[in-house]
């Protein structure tokens, strides 16, 4: 005997992010200075950086394994950042060299809604 059982139905819902809370901030004066840093918080290893309309960054999203941030998320839509440094860089390039021969991917995320307004709130701060 062969019982078939209904598809289940599934509903797919957006529900973006309401706010970002950026706890520590940092303007850095070149692309290059900022991939320096970059190099060094991570302790050399190998790190991308987000550009967006003429900025680039980096950030540290706080994880929402604990209940209070767990809540922020769920309730409001809410995460933090415990971290983000920036700098303008006009063009997009692909990959950013500095004078150590650091070498540092950058991806587009021109296309991401949310680090798009990430962006334009940046060059407000700049």
């Amino acid at each position: 005997m062969v019982i078939f059982m209904s598809e289940p139905q599934i509903t797919v819902s957006y529900e973006p992010f309401q706010e970002i809370a950026i706890l520590e901030k940092n303007h850095f004066c070149s692309p290059e200075e900022l991939a320096r840093f970059t190099s060094v918080i991570t302790g050399g290893k190998l790190i991308g950086l987000y550009w967006v309309d003429g900025v680039i960054f980096l950030y540290f999203p706080i994880s929402a394994s604990t209940s209070v941030f767990a809540k922020e998320l769920l309730e409001k839509r809410k995460i933090y950042w415990s971290y983000l440094g920036y700098a303008v860089m006009p063009k997009f390039a692909p990959v950013l060299e500095t004078k150590e021969k650091m070498i540092v991917p950058v991806v587009d995320v021109s296309s991401d809604l949310l680090l798009k307004n990430v962006a334009k709130w940046i060059k407000q701060q700049i």
